[in-house]
């Protein structure tokens, strides 16, 4: 069960019940334009800060898991690290960096180490680091940047389509008019297949906006799947360290 847990874990992390995060009240929401939406919504960031976080895991499909506990840990634009626990006792660690994704679970005694490409096989389009990051920070799972965007107010929140059609998704960005962070995001496959993440309750942690979860639900013609990660504790870190070390005698998993 575990290793389906993190299996699972891992690649809705790659592929991109709860309160909604706190929007303005207030009717008179400025009418901004989608690029001074998108520079603002760039404006916070980790920058050269690194996070570390206590976090629970719940995942709910065709069979529900029992909660998990995390540690998390992330050096900006180099490495995202969870170290997962069930009744107090380490189960499976999880390292992410740029070039390489790897995970190791203790009940089987099973492992992971490759690149990204053969996630970015198993989902039909490119995925790297960068995604993994911004889904942990509530960013957009996609550079906003790299396109033009119309806007317009819905239900107190600014949304975002693009002017110009994805040939494998339609994608919506909502955006939170007072800390411009991402409050829903939602990729429609042309396959009937919908991915929409959700984020819940920021708070300040010193000068950055930080989610108190996110939601991922995926739902297809047959089947639902939710992932719901909540952070129960969030600072800002510094010299962190990244332990990871895949034991002996590890059988190693491979995704086909």
């Amino acid at each position: 069960m575990l290793k389906k847990t993190l299996l699972i874990f891992l690649i809705f992390l790659l592929h991109f019940s709860c309160k909604s995060s706190k929007v303005s009240t207030n009717e008179n929401i400025a009418n901004l334009s989608s690029k001074r939406i998108i520079n603002n919504h760039y404006a916070d960031n980790l920058e050269n800060k690194d996070i570390k976080a206590r976090l629970t895991i719940n995942y709910k499909g065709k069979t529900d898991l029992p909660e998990l506990k995390g540690s998390l840990r992330i050096v900006k634009d180099s490495a995202i690290w969870i170290s997962i626990s069930k009744l107090g006792f380490p189960v499976g660690k999880l390292l992410v960096t740029p070039s390489r994704v790897r995970f190791y679970e203790k009940i089987n005694k099973t492992f992971f180490d490759g690149d990204y490409s053969i996630i970015s096989m198993l989902l039909g389009t490119d995925f790297d680091f960068y995604k993994v990051q911004n889904l942990f920070i509530g960013q957009a799972l996609l550079n906003l940047k790299d396109q033009k965007y119309s806007s317009k107010i819905q239900q107190k929140k600014y949304l975002l389509i693009p002017k110009k059609k994805n040939p494998i998704f339609d994608m919506l960005f909502w955006i939170d008019p007072i800390n411009f962070k991402i409050i829903n995001e939602e990729f429609r496959f042309n396959d009937n297949k919908i991915l929409k993440i959700s984020y819940n309750n920021y708070t300040k942690i010193n000068d950055l906006s930080f989610p108190g979860g996110f939601i991922i639900d995926a739902i297809g013609e047959n089947r639902s799947t939710e992932i719901n990660v909540n952070y129960k504790t969030v600072e800002q870190g510094s010299n962190l360290k990244i332990p990871f070390v895949i034991p002996e005698n590890y059988k190693k998993l491979k995704l086909k």
